[in-house]
């Protein structure tokens, strides 16, 4: 039973309002750093060490002592709720129901990182969810835990929510502080970074839902039992948020130390697949991360098991491996089509381009094209070629890591399936009704034996 930090009370009725919150221990750990010091909290959180959950798993510790402090110009942090990898959805899911959570995370993070004004940029779909963020923050004030003077400390903080309008683009945490000054999303050029100059050239903390919200676990705690945690540099809890061919789609914390194997079969977690189907491939990070086929997905390349944390998914670099990145579990079963799936997530990443970088705005639609025209079945092998080609140039080669993130589906697609996109092209009316079978891989892994 994997150790519960963030989801511990999810289930418990009426979460969502400051009294209940406060009843199960909401703002202990609040009240506990305003007696700490800035130092000693930022302590806690590197000695911790907890990494970002938004995707690229950097030292949260590490990144806040990097923020400039010069005097007399104000600080600012922000937090990035701007969710919107496909296939992830647990800061939803956090926010939705637990959002007092994220805010005591909020304040305790902007005392120590010397903010007086924090704001929370949400996804501009999330309607709902903006509605319940801006009750829980009328409650915090309302109780003098928010606002002018908190709890008679001096400290002084207000927290605002500002919507997105629905790009993707946003979630790059220098596009999104383009749009929360008002102006079009599109990310800038480093450096300066944000932590120099961020929102509105002052010194700025970007940082994920779940970053943010695991500081209250730490804080309450301490940071040496939180890393105590997981294993190795992948300490502390992470939610997963599982979907595709599972029985039990969700969001579900883990510790990770639990396998893929695990979590894809057990019934504490995604329950395995549905109708006695085998395992095909997964994407474990977001859409943006590499494919893995099953072989490798629930084993390396030495043979060992496959962990669900940082490095045993990274193990292998992008030829075995893949990342923990957002969390978004994506399953796919047997009858899957991979040329499909790869056209599907090349379509999101074209139209979510913000353009202003020329290969990925030429680029990310040219793949579109090219899959597109494979899985109807009038590609040519030389159309893998150069889908291959073009992702190459792309890769590395933006501003932001938009272009990264849609070259790296590709790659691992055609790495990996090569022999399906062989099929699309030599069998171009069997690829209209029926998929490339999973029978025809080499070393495909069945599903173990019922627990």
């Amino acid at each position: 039973m994997s150790k519960k930090l963030l989801l511990k009370d999810a289930n418990v009725e009426g979460i969502r309002h400051f009294e209940v919150y406060r009843k199960r221990g909401g703002y202990e750990a609040l009240e506990k750093a305003l007696k700490m010091t800035a130092e000693e909290i930022l302590e806690e959180v590197k000695i911790s060490g907890l990494r970002g959950r938004g995707g690229a798993g950097f030292p949260t510790g590490l990144k806040w002592s990097f923020l400039a402090k010069p005097e007399g110009v104000p600080r600012h942090l922000v937090v990035n709720a701007d969710e919107s990898e496909p296939g992830t959805f647990k800061d939803r899911y956090l926010m939705e129901f637990i959002p007092h959570l994220l805010i005591e995370g909020m304040l305790i993070s902007s005392f120590c990182l010397g903010s007086n004004t924090s704001y929370i940029y949400i996804r501009g779909e999330y309607t709902w969810i903006t509605d319940i963020l801006e009750e829980a923050i009328e409650e915090a004030r309302k109780e003098g835990f928010l606002g002018k003077n908190i709890l008679g400390t001096g400290f002084d903080c207000e927290i605002y929510v500002q919507r997105g309008a629905g790009a993707y683009i946003c979630g790059e945490e220098t596009a999104l502080l383009e749009s929360l000054e008002g102006k079009r999303g599109n990310p800038r050029l480093k450096p300066p970074f944000p932590a120099v100059k961020g929102l509105w050239e002052r010194p700025t903390v970007v940082n994920n839902v779940e970053s943010i919200a695991a500081v209250v676990p730490i804080i309450n705690i301490t940071g040496e039992e939180y890393a105590k945690i997981g294993v190795g540099k992948s300490t502390g809890t992470k939610l997963i948020s599982a979907c595709g061919n599972i029985n039990k789609p969700g969001v579900y914390e883990i510790d990770m130390t639990i396998t893929v194997e695990e979590f894809i079969y057990s019934d504490e977690y995604c329950g395995g697949i549905p109708n006695g189907k085998r395992l095909k491939a997964c994407i474990p990070g977001g859409s943006s991360v590499p494919i893995l086929p099953a072989n490798l997905l629930l084993k390396t390349i030495n043979g060992e098991p496959r962990y669900m944390n940082y490095e045993s998914l990274a193990d292998g670099g992008f030829a075995t491996g893949t990342m923990m990145g957002s969390g978004g579990f994506e399953v796919l079963d047997e009858d899957q089509c991979i040329v499909e799936h790869t056209m599907t997530l090349a379509r999101f990443y074209a139209h979510e381009s913000c353009g202003q970088c020329t290969p990925c705005r030429e680029g990310t639609p040219w793949m579109y094209r090219i899959l597109k025209k494979i899985e109807k079945g009038e590609g040519t092998l030389e159309d893998i070629d150069l889908l291959w080609d073009i992702q190459r140039k792309i890769e590395g080669n933006t501003i932001c890591p938009l272009g990264d993130a849609a070259a790296w589906p590709v790659a691992a697609a055609i790495r990996h399936f090569r022999d399906e996109f062989e099929w699309h092209v030599k069998n171009p009316e069997l690829s209209q009704t029926q998929n490339y079978g999973l029978a025809n891989y080499a070393d495909p892994i069945p599903a173990p034996a019922a627990n």
